[in-house]
């Protein structure tokens, strides 16, 4: 498979992240806030994120609209074409094969509804352009099936072959995917999951809770929490965060119980990866992530989910992974799923993500706006009027459009040394003027010379620099000749 280098990439990145100039200049509606132009802003943006590689994330996570997931129905000639191959590698009895126990137990998933969530992101089985297109049937495969492996662990029975009691058709672990919508003792009505509701942190300034909701797991992935309820209903309903969070049943009663799962494996969360791009190679690792043992195969899908409490010598005989892995392992032998040579199934000998120090390192790509805090001697206060990308999750992503902007602007709410931002299309600073004896506010004027200054000419009394001579009383030093 083809593989982007980022490397070369990012040497080219590192010259280009100085090509741009911030003019910030007073807020003329605000006497305390500034305004920068929109076009100084997409090129402070752009210089960051020039990497091929933004745009492939980006792509990755791209939506269509509810009102065509809505008409994807089976086998209808209508259905996108990554919805048509996913019928074609995965048709409804393959469904029913692996959620016999899910029929009775969480009737809300269907395999309807799991074409719905796919369809909802074309990169998901989607065409390959490049190398890999006649592996794109191959992929798509590969990834269902590693998705099912954690859906066994996540919200599986985990009900054994020979307890024929609670499990009369003999089923596999492996076959007993989606037995849960809901997060076992909890149920709708309840208030839960709200740690952190309320705080003035930036997440509740975008992400706020809704009074009486209840954020516990809900759907395949078991999405919990408002902050990853809030953004995922963003992807949702066009940037909207307030639809999920104020109604966050929707996660386990409509398409969207599969489709925050298929999400999930399409978002990269610097510095891990997105799950699909460790599935097709997209993803390259860096010499850091190489050196933890961090590469290619089931494993690394492991410590991109829950690797703080699953990967690592400690974990090597924790029930969490030996559980995916055996999902994994029963999943890939029944659909022939191949394991390349350099691919591992466990990742015990990896060291977690978040225990791994990617900062500094030049072959890692993040994927997440703070606020700049170097100082800019330039700029108004110091200040730099810019955001950066750090490795750790914050309220704005680089793979978003527009959150960039949002992340200038909107930091002055959290901080209370960043100045109020607001954006303009154009900033129109004063022109310089054409008359050689005209008085220029940046110029310093010693004793005795002369300027002109709307027809009047002055005469410096002393060393003087920004005096306007039109406001120079007589202690000032300017006089009219």
């Amino acid at each position: 498979m083809s593989k982007l280098s980022l490397l070369s990439m990012l040497i080219g990145c590192s010259f280009a992240a100085n090509s741009f100039a911030m003019n910030p200049q007073p807020d003329p509606q605000n006497p305390t806030g500034y305004i920068v132009s929109r076009v100084e802003l997409k090129a402070a943006e752009d210089a960051q994120t020039a990497n091929p590689m933004y745009a492939v994330w980006a792509k990755a996570l791209e939506t269509r609209p509810n009102i065509i997931v809505d008409a994807i129905e089976p086998k209808a000639a209508s259905n996108p074409e990554n919805v048509k191959r996913v019928e074609k590698v995965f048709p409804q009895e393959q469904w029913d094969f692996l959620t016999q126990m899910a029929k009775e137990k969480a009737p809300e998933y269907t395999y309807t509804r799991f074409l719905r969530a796919i369809g909802k992101f074309p990169a998901f089985c989607g065409e390959y352009t490049d190398d890999r297109k006649s592996q794109s049937d191959a992929i798509c495969k590969k990834s269902i099936i590693t998705a099912f492996a954690h859906f066994s662990q996540e919200t599986g029975g985990h009900i054994s072959k020979e307890n024929i009691w609670d499990n009369p058709l003999g089923l596999e672990e492996w076959q007993q995917a989606l037995v849960h919508v809901r997060e076992m003792g909890w149920s709708e009505g309840q208030e839960g999951y709200t740690t952190g509701c309320g705080q003035d942190d930036w997440q509740n300034k975008r992400w706020p809770c809704a009074a009486g909701q209840g954020y516990f797991g809900r759907g395949a992935k078991q999405l919990s929490y408002h902050f990853n309820y809030g953004a995922f209903s963003e992807v949702m309903y066009d940037g909207d965060a307030s639809v999920l969070l104020n109604n966050p049943g929707l996660v386990a009663d409509s398409w969207l119980n599969l489709a925050s799962a298929i999400w999930f494996f399409l978002t990269p969360q610097a510095p891990k990866p997105a799950m699909l791009h460790v599935i097709d190679r997209t993803w390259t690792p860096s010499q850091r992530e190489i050196d933890a043992g961090i590469g290619y195969g089931f494993g690394t899908t492991i410590n991109v989910i829950n690797g703080g409490i699953e990967c690592g010598e400690q974990n090597k005989t924790k029930g969490q992974p030996v559980n995916r892995i055996r999902y994994w392992e029963g999943l890939a032998a029944h659909y022939n799923i191949p394991v390349e040579l350099d691919e591992e199934n466990t990742c015990w000998q990896q060291t977690p993500y978040g225990s791994l120090n990617l900062n500094g390192a030049t072959d890692v790509l993040y994927t997440n706006w703070d606020g700049n805090w170097k100082n800019h001697a330039d700029r108004p206060g110091g200040v730099s009027f810019e955001c950066e990308l750090v490795g750790f999750q914050t309220a704005y992503s680089a793979l978003v459009p527009g959150d960039y902007e949002k992340c200038v602007t909107n930091f002055y709410r959290s901080h209370a040394n960043w100045p109020e931002v607001r954006v303009v299309e154009k900033i129109d600073l004063p022109t310089e003027p054409t008359d050689p004896n005209a008085w220029k506010a940046n110029t310093v004027y010693n004793q005795g010379e002369r300027v002109v200054v709307n027809g009047v000419t002055y005469e410096a009394k002393s060393w003087t620099q920004g005096d306007n001579p039109e406001l120079s009383d007589q202690w000032g030093p300017w006089k009219k000749v």
